[in-house]
C-alpha cells in the first residue's frame, strides 16, 4: 500500500550500523543506547537520541543519515513524508542554514522516488530566544521544502501553558504548525493546542478522556498524528490491544498512522499497519482513507497534495 507519513523524527530514525561506524562503538552497545523498548517514560525514551545527535554534527553525516532515511522510507512504500528534526541540536560545526541544507541534499538523492518535505522542531526546554531562531529560519524561506514548524520535547516538564507566547507567535505569523500534545496524560495541553486553532497535533491520544475536546477537534477538523508503537514504548499505553487509536477512530476523530522514531521504536510503517489490522481489524480501505486525509492535512503546496492524492486513489 502506498503510504503517507507526517510524523517521523530524523534523529530517532538513524540506522544503528551508521552510528556504530561513525562513532566507532560496537553495534550492540549502540543498539542498547538507541532502541527504546520497555521504558518507564517519555523522558527516558528521549535519552535514546543522544548517540544520533553526536553523529549528526557535520555536513557529510547529516547528508548521509537523511539519504539513508529516504531509502528506508521508499522500502516502506511511502510516497510522501514530512520529516522533522531540531536544527539547533546540530550546530557544533555548521550554521542553522547549513544544517538544513545538508539534510535536504540527502533527501534530494532520491527525489525521483519519494517526495520529502522538512518540518523544523522547536524544543520545549529551550529558552524563547533559541526557539525564535527556528521561527526566523523558517521565515527566511531558505528552501520551499521547509514547510512548517513543530514543538517537541517533554510535555510533563514543559507544558503548553508555559509556552503560550511561543505558540501565539507562530500562529500570528501564519506558519504551518504541529504541536506534540496529549502524548502524556496531560489533556490540558490538547486544550491549549485546540484553543489556538492548531490543525495538526502530534499523538494527542489522551483526548479520549475529554468529550468536549473530542467534539471541538472534530468540528475543527484537527488531524492527530498517531504513533501507536511509540506510545507503548513511552509507557503512555500499556499494550497494543489497549491503544486508544481504535477509540479515537470510533469517536470520529481524524487520525493518521506514523512511526515517530523508526530506530528508537524498532518499527516500520508497514509493520505498524499490520499490527493495526491484527489488533483492530482495520480494513485496507480505512487505511487508504487515512492516507488521503493525512495528505490533505500535509504542509505541502496544493499542487503536490493533488498529485500525491491521485497516486493514492
Amino acid at each position: 500500500m502506498k503510504k503517507i507519513e507526517l510524523h517521523i523524527h530524523l534523529d530517532g530514525s538513524v540506522r544503528i550500523d551508521t552510528v556504530s561506524e561513525l562513532l566507532n562503538i560496537d553495534y550492540e552497545t549502540c543498539k542498547k543506547n538507541m532502541v527504546g523498548k520497555n521504558l518507564s517514560s517519555l523522558d527516558e525514551y528521549l535519552t535514546r537520541f543522544d548517540y544520533p545527535i553526536k553523529v549528526m554534527q557535520s555536513y557529510d553525516n547529516l547528508k548521509r543519515v537523511a539519504h539513508e532515511l529516504a531509502l528506508d522510507l521508499i522500502k516502506d512504500d511511502i510516497i510522501y513524508a514530512e520529516v522533522r528534526f531540531a536544527p539547533i541540536f546540530h550546530t557544533s560545526n555548521l550554521s542553522l542554514e547549513e544544517v538544513c541544507q545538508a539534510v535536504l541534499d540527502g533527501f534530494d538523492l532520491e527525489k525521483n522516488k519519494i517526495k520529502i518535505n522538512l518540518i523544523l522542531c522547536m524544543m520545549r526546554h529551550l529558552p524563547y530566544e533559541d526557539n525564535k531562531k527556528i521561527i526566523d529560519l523558517y521565515l527566511k524561506h531558505i528552501d520551499k521544502r521547509i514547510v512548517g514548524l513543530d514543538l517537541a520535547g517533554s510535555e510533563k516538564l514543559f507544558p503548553n501553558d508555559k509556552l503560550i507566547d511561543l505558540i501565539k507567535e507562530v500562529k500570528k505569523l501564519n506558519i504551518p504548525f504541529t504541536i506534540h500534545s496529549g502524548e502524556e496524560n496531560i489533556v490540558s495541553n490538547i486544550k491549549i493546542a485546540l484553543d489556538n486553532d492548531i490543525k495538526r497535533i502530534g499523538h494527542g491520544i489522551n483526548i479520549i478522556h475529554d468529550k468536549s475536546l473530542v467534539d471541538k477537534a472534530i468540528k475543527n477538523n484537527t488531524l492527530f498524528e498517531v504513533c501507536p508503537t511509540s506510545n507503548i514504548d513511552t509507557f503512555n499505553c500499556i499494550s497494543y490491544d489497549k491503544h486508544h487509536i481504535k477509540e479515537m477512530i470510533d469517536l470520529g476523530l481524524n487520525v493518521c498512522i506514523n512511526t515517530d522514531d523508526r530506530t528508537v521504536s524498532n518499527i516500520t510503517l508497514n509493520e505498524e499497519y499490520h499490527l493495526l489490522k491484527q489488533y483492530f481489524n482495520l480494513s485496507d480501505e480505512a487505511l487508504k482513507q487515512m492516507n488521503i486525509n493525512a495528505m490533505k492535512h500535509s504542509f505541502a503546496d496544493k499542487e503536490m497534495i493533488d498529485e500525491v492524492i491521485s497516486q493514492l486513489k
